[in-house]
């Protein structure tokens, strides 16, 4: 067995919000209590034993020093206050919560599981406009101070998702170990899962061993088409909770009929629908405006350097007047 192949299997889901709209970073992992490796080209899991309160306040305890540690490094956090910090009660303000464990068998609650720990910032349903200026977000539990609504306007909410939106070119959700792009064992393991979800498993199964070698059957040389193609319109459906291939109004199955790519025949099918023929209007920023109407397009740029911007223009040119607005010339 090469020990450098046995790895576990998790998903991370980074959450930046929480139940009220509220900035709240924290993480779910989904992972298998499990771990994977390879004996003679054979795939095995080995089955791991439960958490105990004491393993749960371990891990908690590490959580937080590699954190508070990683931020010390990096400048984040000053010295003193790092460590001042792990000396605090429940870690330093970390917390682990491991009581929810769902079975193997278990796909609804999987699937549920999922869904809860990738769900977005907030739920659409339960927002409710009382009129044009106010609105109502219901929360799915009280605040500590009894509330169950938060009474909003247009503005506030667009600034409460606003801070919600993460970095750019930041991945919200990560696999780890065996699940991670670029493991060795990812092909296996996910070969194995494609082929446990086609077999139907009888509902009395027993557990398996500890350890039992579970044989990888190799795909075939040419597969006629890929699963992600294949069961597309099932995964819309469970998304969007409609069947796309179905009418909405007869209930017959959708089929493709033409591909259009006329313009005056899209305009015509457009209008015959009440669908706006032309596009909306794009707003151009006062830069843009400013700058297309003396032609400094080329002639002349603007340079940003630390705080102060400078802007080269021809000598008696009106762009310095305009431009006084936006610049501290």
């Amino acid at each position: 067995m090469c020990r450098r192949l046995r790895a576990h299997a998790s998903v991370s889901f980074i959450h930046r919000f929480g139940d009220a709209l509220n900035e709240h970073i924290h993480v779910h992992c989904c992972v298998i209590d499990a771990l994977f490796y390879l004996d003679e080209d054979t795939l095995r899991i080995s089955e791991l034993p439960g958490l105990s309160e004491a393993d749960i306040a371990s891990i908690q305890t590490r959580i937080a020093q590699r954190v508070v540690r990683w931020f010390m490094r990096r400048g984040y956090l000053d010295g003193d206050d790092g460590r001042a910090m792990l000396e605090w009660q429940q870690d330093g303000g970390f917390s682990l919560d491991a009581n929810v464990r769902i079975a193997a068998d278990d796909r609804a609650g999987l699937e549920h599981l999922i869904r809860y720990c990738a769900r977005p910032p907030f739920a659409l349903e339960r927002l409710e406009a009382i009129d044009e200026a106010h609105l109502i977000y219901h929360l799915s539990k009280p605040q500590p101070d009894g509330v169950w609504d938060l009474r909003l306007t247009p503005l506030e909410l667009i600034d409460r998702i606003a801070a919600l939106i993460p970095p750019p070119r930041i991945h919200r959700h990560r696999y780890h170990g065996v699940l991670a792009p670029n493991s060795p064992l990812r092909a296996s393991v996910v070969a194995l899962a494609q082929a446990t979800a086609s077999t139907p498993q009888p509902a009395t199964a027993s557990e398996p061993p500890p350890s039992q070698p579970l044989p990888v059957e190799p795909p075939p040389a040419e597969p006629k088409r890929s699963p992600a193609h294949s069961i597309w319109a099932m995964l819309l459906a469970r998304i969007f909770e409609t069947l796309p291939l179905t009418c909405p109004h007869c209930g017959a199955e959708v089929r493709i009929i033409a591909f259009i790519t006329e313009a005056p025949t899209v305009r015509a099918i457009l209008d015959c629908v009440g669908e706006p023929v032309k596009p909306p209007p794009i707003t151009l920023s006062p830069w843009a405006s400013i700058l297309g109407r003396y032609g400094c397009a080329k002639r002349r740029y603007a340079r940003t350097r630390s705080t102060r911007t400078r802007v080269r223009v021809r000598p008696g040119s009106q762009l310095v007047d305009n431009l006084s607005v936006f610049l501290p010339l």
